[in-house]
């Protein structure tokens, strides 16, 4: 059984045939994530509808332009269903934001904090801002085991992410011409620290690459991680599938 650990089914408008034709290429465990109130909901619509689908639930970076001041309450409200498995995506953003760094901060350390209150894993985005991320998660800690998704920087950094309870999961990027940085740390990270994600509906793997991306194309990522290690697509599949059950508690 294949896992995307990290989707976002609210982007398209045929769930129904995402959903199987991913079963189809036995992907039978996806996680859908939120990202503000709106698609946090549809998310916990989803899991309620599909048996092999879950659910997180927070604000990302790039939607905090007129967050109303409740947004806290009503997330822990979506948080409440039992097949919602973490608090995300949420994290730091400064690649097209950099003028509100102390909303962004905030923000986060209010998601971290509300995680640790009901005891969920969190799910990070953290884009060109790997040392602020790095800063507020070491003076927050977090209760559970939680994931770095898409995760972009060095192996260096990973190691101190590592000490601080992280996993990081692998898209499309590993199986680019000039993923070095993914490639570096899918060799080095122990094979239990990874998870398999798509991101859908953004970043296709290669043959597909610039395509809309779906849960289906996983096997091609796990297919890389094993080439990548150098071991069976049987043994990153059956590591993979108990590293996400474990982090999500499913």
């Amino acid at each position: 059984m294949f896992v995307d650990a990290h989707l976002h089914l609210n982007e398209y408008e045929d769930t129904d045939r995402v959903v199987s034709d991913a079963e189809k290429e036995r992907v039978n465990l996806l996680i859908t994530d939120g990202y503000d109130l709106l698609s946090s909901q549809k998310a916990v619509e989803y899991a309620k509808k599909y048996k092999n689908v879950y659910a997180t639930v927070g604000v990302h970076p790039e939607n905090l332009d007129g967050l109303e001041d409740a947004y806290i309450e009503k997330i822990t409200e979506l948080a409440k269903h039992d097949k919602v498995v973490a608090i995300g995506e949420i994290g730091l953003d400064y690649h097209f934001r950099v003028d509100n760094k102390e909303l962004q901060k905030r923000v986060f350390a209010e998601q971290l904090e509300l995680a640790n209150k009901l005891n969920l894993p969190v799910v990070i985005h953290s884009r060109d801002a790997m040392m602020d991320t790095y800063e507020i998660l070491k003076s927050h800690p977090l209760k559970r085991r939680s994931l770095l998704h898409c995760y972009g920087g060095s192996f260096e950094m990973a190691k101190e992410f590592m000490k601080l309870g992280f996993s990081f999961s692998f898209g499309g990027v590993c199986t680019f011409k000039n993923a070095r940085v993914a490639v570096e740390n899918i060799q080095n990270l122990p094979l239990e620290s990874i998870l398999t994600e798509t991101d859908s509906p953004y970043m296709a793997p290669e043959p597909f690459r610039g395509t809309k991306n779906e849960p289906k194309n996983i096997p091609i990522i796990a297919k890389k991680i094993a080439e990548i290690k150098q071991i069976s697509v049987e043994e990153v599949e059956k590591q993979i599938y108990q590293n996400t059950k474990e982090l999500f508690n499913i």
